[in-house]
């Protein structure tokens, strides 16, 4: 029996995975919390404390060993992944000089406008590769917030790292700039890092954002690599920390989502919804792959090695479901089951899901959620199908542009912790998308970083094999035809709205409204 374990950071908690490889069977799990910083002053902050997510990882993993009755030096090693772009800056010594920036803070659209609008003047190759926008959500922007915003604390910034690299870096000792782990998936999608173009930005364009940025990419060196390259081995220290054994390997880190789709059983031509507080869309195409306008990124590597990982997204989904039954006093759950009968549209309410803002195509921080149609009798159930519905319309939008960009796809999987728990929402996908939406039997978190600890272990030679053991089965969910046609009408009025609202783009706006009363009526 060969054991591993994996560590999946979210925005919440982290949970802990045990393995058998052998057998390919889980044989343990553990979550631990931490706490998430958010200001009533500032809506766009979001921070945690890098020792709240090692103090998290160290319960979880001892938490882990004993329920599986297991000596945590069996295991043979250790992988794991976090949320992105999630950004701690350093001193020499790796200590911390503020929280993280999280995924999830918004501080840096200025920043980020900055830096889009010098590459849009310049025509910066790295642009067309990160959609034609970069985002406030991704490295370089949260970095010179932080330049701008510390002036204090400059002279000590060594250098900054993703919380994926952070974490192995911590765990295996390292401190030497030249030696510091950087995960191909997280320079890839939040840097502008590429072999096309050697490397990171040129540091001439960067000094030209602001002149804060001078020589920072020689603070960004170190040893750069795929989830299926080991970055290192456990110190002692930490070994002892979390009861097992040290020196066991550790690959390079990863974004959540991409290991999610990974543990999904992902291949070339799948694209994979990893459903959560928001929703990363990985997909998985040639390294012929051209950019696509709108589209987070196109990375070489950053899921499967010697492919071209494509990651889109929405900035909220969970969270968003969370707030409609909370303003009603009740849970998801409660609602889900109110919605059961619903048909396709028969709400008569269309939901544009901006609530935190559009991360995939329009790149805006600024929009805000619009529902319309309503009428004097619906409920909170009917708004909760709205925003199902809105989902997988904006997921058709998404996977309409890359189609636009010549990427063809064979398969789709709802992956993260909500399609396991939620029928309406998978069948809602299916309808909407027409093709079938495989969903895992159970939940793949943990299961893609368990995949990459075994193929540290020598446990497998590579990723398809070990997914062929370890990767949960599928159920699928298949479209109805009739339902699919309703769809269609309805994705017209998405669509509409979507770039209406979103770019200014002429609607009849005057259409609208007639037209989602004859849904609600029942006339289509």
């Amino acid at each position: 029996m060969t054991l591993v374990a994996g560590a999946d950071f979210g925005t919440l908690s982290v949970r802990v995975t045990i393995m058998d490889t052998d057998e390919g069977r889980t044989i343990a799990t553990a979550t631990a919390p931490y706490p998430l910083k958010r200001s009533a002053d500032d809506p766009l902050l979001g921070q945690q404390a890098h020792e709240d997510h090692m103090q998290a990882l160290t319960v979880a993993m001892r938490e882990a060993i004993a329920s599986a009755g297991v000596n945590g030096r069996d295991i043979a090693a250790f992988a794991a992944d976090t949320t992105g772009s999630s950004v701690v800056v350093v001193d020499e010594a790796l200590q911390p000089l503020d929280d993280y920036y999280l995924w999830c803070d918004h501080r840096a659209h200025h920043e980020a406008a900055e830096i889009t609008a010098l590459a849009r003047k310049e025509n910066l190759p790295a642009l067309n590769w990160c959609g034609g926008v970069y985002s406030h959500e991704w490295g370089y922007a949260k970095l010179l917030h932080f330049l701008r915003h510390n002036p204090d604390k400059r002279d000590r910034v060594a250098t900054a790292l993703e919380h994926c690299d952070m974490l192995v870096a911590t765990l295996c000792g390292i401190r030497a700039d030249h030696d510091l782990p950087r995960s191909v998936c997280a320079m890839g999608h939040k840097w502008m890092w590429s072999p096309k173009w050697g490397g990171l930005p040129p540091q001439d364009f960067l000094s030209r954002v602001d002149p804060l940025f001078d020589g920072i990419n020689d603070k960004l060196a170190g040893r750069f690599g795929t989830s299926n390259e080991i970055a290192g081995h456990l110190s002692p220290e930490w070994a002892d920390r979390m009861g097992l054994r040290p020196g066991i390997p550790v690959p390079f880190g990863a974004f959540d989502a991409h290991w999610d789709a990974i543990g999904s059983g992902c291949r070339p031509r799948d694209v994979v919804n990893v459903i959560g507080t928001s929703t990363c869309i990985i997909a998985v195409d040639g390294l012929d792959t051209a950019p696509v306008p709108g589209i987070c990124g196109a990375v070489p590597g950053s899921v499967i090695p010697d492919a071209m990982g494509i990651e889109a997204g929405q900035s909220a989904t969970g969270d968003i479901f969370e707030a409609i039954a909370r303003r009603a006093g009740t849970d998801v759950a409660t609602l889900s089951r109110e919605v059961e009968g619903h048909g396709p549209g028969s709400t008569g309410l269309l939901r544009l899901v901006w609530d935190n803002g559009d991360r995939t195509v329009l790149v805006r921080s600024d929009l805000g959620g619009v529902t319309l149609g309503w009428d004097l009798a619906h409920t909170a159930a009917d708004e909760l199908h709205a925003a199902m519905e809105g989902m997988a319309l904006h997921v058709r939008l998404i996977l309409d542009r890359l189609g636009e960009g010549g990427m063809r796809f064979n398969r789709v999987i709802n992956a993260g912790g909500i399609p396991q728990r939620n029928r309406v929402l998978n069948q809602i996908y299916a309808d909407v998308l027409g093709v079938e939406v495989h969903v895992p039997a159970s939940s793949p978190t943990g299961v893609g970083a368990c995949i990459f600890a075994a193929i540290a272990a020598g446990a497998f030679a590579d990723i398809e094999s070990a997914q062929a053991r370890m990767c949960p089965p599928t159920k699928v969910y298949r479209p109805d035809p009739a339902a699919h046609a309703t769809y269609q009408r309805l994705h017209g009025l998405f669509t509409a709205l979507y770039h209406g609202f979103g770019e200014g783009r002429p609607c009849d706006l005057g259409a609208i409204l007639p037209e989602l009363r004859r849904f609600r009526l029942g006339q289509i």
